[in-house]
């Protein structure tokens, strides 16, 4: 078994948090640290996470969507004390992380599962999901504006990808935007309006492909249908 896929069946981290383990040097097999993407676990090896023995075990998969409210780190731990997204859901049986991240000011739909396979699916840049986002923005969005957001922007060394964008009421003073993209850099939807000149006031996810949130409270979350489970599987 590969040892990134190892890590995430023993609930420590996603597939990817794992790479970012194993190319830090927080892993060892046998007492040796390994930094090789792709190395292999073999039967009867000892594998350590920061100085702590794990082991993979089989586990019945969750997926879980969560309401985020604003405050919340989505990360498994802060080093700040400030409370994460596993805080809301901690009467689950099952070590959860997070699929993708909304940052700390921002709430709506967020992912969570046991399942190391599918997030690392979901978060590989190969896989072309939409997000969608609900934003208040200062000013006024013009039609150049969002022929720029639509068509890509430079957010500081990286240019969006394609955008939709739908105004759903402009104001005197501030819009309300819907913003679908493909892409999850840190801080991203905020970036490309600040780049157009368009201030983020408030911002919620709405939707990750086909999964809405709905009319899930905030703060709440519930598990995934079988559809639904079955529909990111497929994507």
């Amino acid at each position: 078994m590969r040892l990134n896929k190892y890590i995430a069946q023993a609930g420590i981290a996603s597939r990817r948090k794992a790479d970012e383990l194993i190319q830090n040097g927080n892993v060892k097999i046998n007492r040796m640290t390994v930094k090789e993407m792709g190395t292999e676990v073999q039967e009867g090896d000892v594998v350590e996470v920061n100085g702590r023995e794990i082991e993979a075990v089989a586990k019945k998969p969750v997926y879980i969507m969560l309401n985020k409210p604003l405050g919340y780190i989505t990360s498994v731990s802060d080093e700040k004390g400030r409370p994460t997204v596993l805080d809301l859901v901690a009467d689950v049986d099952a070590r959860l992380f997070p699929i993708g991240r909304l940052d700390y000011n921002t709430s709506g739909l967020l992912l969570l599962t046991n399942d190391g396979d599918m997030a690392y699916r979901l978060t590989h840049p190969k896989h072309q999901i939409y997000k969608t986002y609900r934003a208040r923005v200062s000013g006024v969005l013009s039609r150049e504006r969002i022929n720029r957001l639509q068509n890509g922007v430079d957010i500081g060394g990286f240019v969006t990808s394609k955008a939709k964008v739908k105004v759903i009421k402009q104001g005197e003073r501030s819009a309300i935007v819907e913003l679908q993209i493909t892409e999850g850099k840190n801080r991203q939807v905020r970036k490309m309006f600040a780049a157009v000149g368009n201030k983020v006031q408030e911002l919620e996810r709405t939707a990750v492909g086909e999964l809405y949130l709905g009319r899930l409270m905030v703060g709440h979350y519930r598990k995934l249908t079988p559809k639904e489970i079955e529909y990111l599987k497929d994507c």
